[in-house]
């Protein structure tokens, strides 16, 4: 008997669901004519089924946004109760959920931050952020790293560095790219992450030099680098840049849309280093993706610049009550349910299995954690530690059929580059993960078959 989805009016038939889909969707990153979706039918805790009933581990968060997992009862009822008393109201006017939100945030945040703007997602939130640099330091250019993602709207677009950028340049006069800490892949051996450190900020020095220190604004830059493999600061790189922007009255910008929330075992990935930045941007685990929901902090000192200033950002959407609302929800649940300490936990026997995987696999160069936020990279030779696929290029659809093997075996995530992402809900148990990358190994034996 063929299986239904249905709503209040209409009653959809699984393959009417995806002719329409098909018919009448525009999907991102895509050839539409390619792309054959799979119907999601019911998802609870850290697994969703598709049309034909199988079961898959999400093994991404999604897209990295699903901390607290599906069906999460206390935010699904804050969503109602929130949308049943007041769905709406403009950004302007003061209501219970906006205020206790943004009190929330404040008081996980580093002791360095004041205010919250509250944004629609991660892109929005980006956009905001190079505004307030801008305005408060009254210079123009904004640094960022090559083997970033910060959005896909033009602007924050302009502040990618990896090729999702291209269809947006010629871009906006005024951003500049930097070279990552991407310690693995560097020609140089480094004696110790310090000496990486060193160099790194010292290039950096250099680079603010030439381009003129009173033009920057701002550096901004993944705390610990996301969908472009999870590359994790070297002991001092941050702690470097820090000092750098105090030195040249920088604006010292982390995007945490996809590392803070308990990601990386952490509130906020910045304070593993003890770092306090001027501004964080975030999204994603604030509200998990149950409602859009980002927010731009800045520090006190900012803050107290638009006392007096006009701050010209605005949103139709800024503080939507129903955002607000499931964002105090979800911050509830990070700590009635313990899901900061249980991503350490967690990130400790995850990061376990890796090193197996690394030990075992001719096709694994490197693996890098931290909380439950990591990747595989994936070589051709280990000796060389030449990629799996070149940079911006997959010819032969190498990291697809991989990612394909995975899926068909109940393990869903997504690749960037050579890298495997691994991230699941915080909620995540032992046996789970050990279940979840027993068939990561499995499909790591096809890997292997392709080095040399």
């Amino acid at each position: 008997m063929e299986q239904t989805i249905k709503r209040e009016e209409t009653t959809l038939k699984v393959d009417e669901i995806k002719k329409y889909d098909k018919q009448y969707n525009l999907h991102s990153w895509s050839a539409q004519s390619k792309l054959n979706p799979m119907v999601i039918t019911k998802a609870e805790g850290i697994y969703f089924w598709d049309e034909k009933g199988k079961r898959y581990y999400d093994m991404s968060s999604q897209l990295v946004n699903l901390n607290i997992g599906y069906g999460n009862k206390k935010v699904i009822e804050a969503i109602k109760d929130q949308a049943e008393k007041l769905a709406f109201t403009g950004p302007g006017n003061a209501i219970d959920v906006r205020s206790e939100l943004a009190k929330k945030v404040i008081e996980i945040a580093p002791d360095n931050m004041g205010k919250v703007f509250f944004t629609l997602g991660g892109a929005d939130s980006n956009e905001n952020a190079i505004k307030m640099a801008r305005m408060v330091t009254g210079k123009y250019k904004i640094f960022s790293r090559y083997r970033s993602y910060h959005g896909s709207t033009f602007g924050a677009a302009n502040l990618t560095g990896e090729p999702r950028r291209y269809t947006c340049e010629p871009g906006i006069p005024g951003f500049v790219k930097f070279f990552d800490p991407y310690v693995y892949q560097e020609k140089i051996e480094f004696k110790s992450e310090e000496e990486a450190s060193k160099y790194y900020v010292n290039k950096l020095r250099e680079q603010i030099t030439y381009e003129g220190a009173d033009t920057v604004a701002a550096i901004v830059l993944e705390t610990v680098t996301g969908s472009n493999g999870v590359i994790i600061p070297p002991k001092g790189y941050l702690e470097g840049v820090r000092a750098l922007c105090d030195e040249f009255n920088i604006i010292m910008i982390c995007d945490e849309v996809m590392a803070g929330w308990g990601r990386t075992g952490e509130w906020f990935a910045c304070n593993n280093w003890n770092v306090k930045p001027d501004i964080i941007t975030f999204a994603k685990g604030v509200t998990c993706g149950y409602v859009p929901l980002g927010g731009v902090i800045v520090s006190k000192e900012i803050a107290k610049h638009f006392d007096d200033n006009v701050l010209m950002c605005g949103l139709t959407y800024s503080a939507h009550p129903i955002g607000c609302a499931a964002g105090c929800a979800t911050i509830d649940v990070y700590k009635e349910e313990k899901l900061i300490e249980n991503s350490r936990e967690m990130g400790k026997v995850l990061g376990a299995e890796l090193e197996k995987l690394k030990a075992k696999h001719a096709s694994v160069g490197d693996v890098r954690y931290i909380g439950l936020f990591s990747a595989v990279e994936l070589v051709r030779n280990k000796e060389t530690r030449e990629p799996m696929v070149p940079y911006g290029k997959d010819p032969e659809k190498v990291m697809s059929k991989l990612v394909g093997m995975l899926k068909e075996k109940g393990f869903s995530t997504y690749s960037h580059e050579s890298c495997i992402l691994v991230a699941p809900p915080l909620i995540i148990k032992e046996n789970e993960i050990k279940e979840a990358m027993a068939i990561l190994d499995e499909v790591l034996d096809y890997a292997d078959t392709l080095t040399h």
